[in-house]
């Protein structure tokens, strides 16, 4: 990464055609995504997304601050065409108040150098709310993915800077149906976009391939999980499955993050592999013979709707999931996915996942999987986008909020 070089060529590097749609007569604009998960972090919903958008627009995405020397200051790197990372480097010390001047200032500094004059203001996060409340963006779109007040360590303001995104906002995407169903009465217009799938990409995990070298020793039968290895986890129903099948080995991909070391159950088959990139995936999943959601049931995981439900079953795997609310309905409801709630039922389900009929089950599968694709995804929500936009150029007066209806009655 590098500071921000006022002779840097980038700003003129991308020309007015890359950035504007080509599916409708809008004048170009860009995307500004504000962001609580790191872009080189687990590959997900917003990575998929803003990489879509990046075909046809710009993408700034700006990660939350990290300590830096110096002076603050935006480090700045262009991970491929029309994507953009960008990372506040604040000094250390500095108080809550002084670190969104900063941000805001250093987020006004990036859109001059870059002349972002029209975009759309996309958050991930409510708190990015504290530092963007100057700016003047084109529409404003939140993509609530998760309840993030209920996440270990939440900001104690989340719900309250929430509730001032859902006034700012022109439009509320929720990623799954039930965040959908907790939020949808708080603005005129909540979409619910579950999760996609890119079927190509998990599906070479069909193909017989060889194994990755720290997978290849492992014996069968193998039961996987990738993903965050967090406080959504249900360690004590892992542990239960371990000992219930010494013979079964359970492989871990992914990293850890706000839970202690200790935390994790040790049992001698059960195989933590690290992190490891979107495009390694398949070829662990290949050798897996189940695939595992082993969610906790707690405040946590109310709304979650797994990415890699999709996945794995792109992927040809069997899986087994505990009642997650999202992945019951419709995966489990359509017999694609195992639910098991404790640890007997759980390996039962796992024991029925392992003998059943693979191939009856893949041509089920594939017909959902036909209409879940990121593309299909964002090509809706790019409509809702354009809609918004479009109307702008009509009208003077701004799509009203939410908030300002409910005032007015």
């Amino acid at each position: 990464m590098s500071h921000i070089d006022r002779s840097n060529d980038a700003a003129r590097a991308v020309s007015e055609d890359a950035s504007r749609s080509t599916t409708t007569s809008l004048p170009a604009f860009d995307f500004v995504c504000l962001s609580h998960l790191r872009w080189n972090f687990v590959f997900q919903r917003p990575q998929h997304l803003m990489t879509h958008a990046a075909r046809d627009h710009r993408v700034f995405f700006v990660e939350e601050p990290m300590p830096g020397t110096g002076p603050a200051h935006m480090d700045i790197q262009e991970i491929e065409t029309n994507i953009w990372i960008a990372v506040p480097r604040l000094p250390e010390g500095v108080s809550e108040k002084e670190a969104e001047e900063m941000q805001a200032r250093l987020l006004a500094d990036l859109l001059r150098q870059f002349m972002v004059t029209r975009y759309v203001l996309w958050y991930y996060t409510p708190m990015a709310i504290g530092f963007t409340e100057a700016l003047t963006p084109a529409a404003v779109v939140y993509d609530c993915m998760d309840e993030l007040s209920a996440f270990a360590n939440a900001s104690s303001r989340l719900q309250e800077r929430e509730a001032v995104l859902f006034a700012r906002a022109d439009l509320v995407f929720t990623g799954g149906q039930s965040l959908y169903e907790a939020k949808r009465d708080r603005h005129l217009r909540v979409f619910p976009f579950p999760s996609g799938v890119d079927v190509a990409h998990f599906a070479r995990a069909r193909a017989i391939q060889p194994d990755p070298l720290d997978q290849a020793a492992i014996s069968h039968p193998r039961l996987g999980f990738y993903g965050v290895i967090d406080e959504r986890m249900d360690y004590a129903l892992l542990e239960g499955v371990a000992m219930a099948h010494p013979d079964w080995q359970l492989v871990l991909l992914g990293p850890t993050a706000k839970i202690e070391a200790s935390a994790l159950p040790r049992q001698a088959n059960i195989y933590y592999l690290g992190m490891k990139t979107y495009a390694e995936l398949p070829a662990y999943l290949a050798g897996w013979d189940v695939a595992l959601l082993p969610f906790a049931q707690n405040a946590a995981t109310r709304f979650i709707s797994p990415t890699k439900t999709p996945e794995y079953l792109a992927a040809g795997k069997p899986v087994v999931s505990t009642p997650i609310q999202d992945v019951v309905r419709p995966y489990g409801e359509a017999g694609l996915v195992h639910i098991a709630g404790d640890i007997p039922t759980f390996v039962t389900a796992i024991e029925q996942a392992l003998t059943e009929d693979s191939v009856e089950r893949q041509a089920r599968t594939d017909v959902l999987l036909a209409s879940m694709s990121w593309g299909r995804t964002w090509a809706q929500m790019l409509d809702h986008i354009e809609s918004v936009l479009a109307s702008r150029l009509i009208d003077t007066p701004e799509i009203e909020t939410a908030e300002a209806v409910i005032s007015a009655d």
